[in-house]
């Protein structure tokens, strides 16, 4: 519904910027149609949106657009598991960014390097990517991108047998995604608070993450959901068997 409307919206904006010449407000539409095109699942649709902004971009200049773009395109070669051609894209974002004082964008593609650092088992990097976006997060305000690097960062800290510190980054996350109404990270995070206290054998305490988790997750229709059900299923089991 929405999204459809937008897109249409975006079209006519496309026809308008195209019949005018405004080759600015073409390069923004397109972008903008891209990002919508991907957050509805028409990959390759995004993809050709977004190179036509690429290269209207560079065409005019407009180097802050043109990281966006690279940063976003990064984002869905992840989706599509072309991780080398994804860090390529985030190295080129990052270097503009740097070069231009964008922190906002600089602070997601920190982020995106993280992940994909910390995917490939190189944690240490991971940690020094997480940590910077982290740090840049903070001093823009940019409260649910800090939600997920301290998600991100505790999933890394699971990962090292580190649970203590997990917890705090996890709980310190959760805080924030309440505040804001970010109900994905949220139903992540409770997932990560429930998976480490069903290990611990906090079985009560573990439902009590995983039950809000699975409600938002069915909620929105996530993939997730029934990966969750099975685990609130078996935590519920190991109650009335404890």
């Amino acid at each position: 519904g929405k999204i459809e409307e937008a897109i249409a919206l975006y079209e006519q904006s496309l026809a308008l910027s195209q019949q005018i010449g405004n080759v600015q407000a073409q390069a923004q539409t397109l972008h903008n149609l891209g990002f919508l095109k991907a957050n509805s699942g028409k990959i390759e649709q995004a993809i050709a949106f977004y190179e036509q902004s690429l290269a209207l971009s560079q065409q005019i200049g407009d180097v802050q657009l043109k990281a966006r773009t690279l940063n976003n395109l990064g984002e869905i070669k992840v989706y599509r598991g072309e991780i080398e051609e994804a860090i390529a894209l985030f190295q080129q974002s990052l270097a503009i960014t740097e070069k231009i004082g964008d922190v906002q964008t600089k602070a997601t593609t920190l982020n995106n390097l993280g992940f994909l650092k910390a995917n490939s088992g190189k944690i240490e990097q991971a940690i020094a990517f997480y940590e910077q976006s982290l740090a840049l997060s903070q001093q823009i305000g940019d409260v649910q991108l800090k939600a997920r690097t301290l998600n991100n960062l505790g999933e890394i800290k699971v990962y090292r047998g580190e649970i203590e510190e997990a917890i705090a980054f996890y709980q310190k996350s959760l805080a924030i995604t309440e505040q804001i109404g970010d109900v994905q990270t949220k139903a992540m995070t409770l997932w990560w608070l429930g998976h480490i206290a069903e290990q611990q054998g906090n079985y009560n305490q573990a439902l009590d993450y995983l039950q809000p988790a699975l409600e938002i997750l069915q909620r929105i229709q996530s993939p997730d959901a029934e990966k969750v059900r099975q685990m609130v299923a078996r935590v519920q089991n190991l109650i009335r068997n404890s």
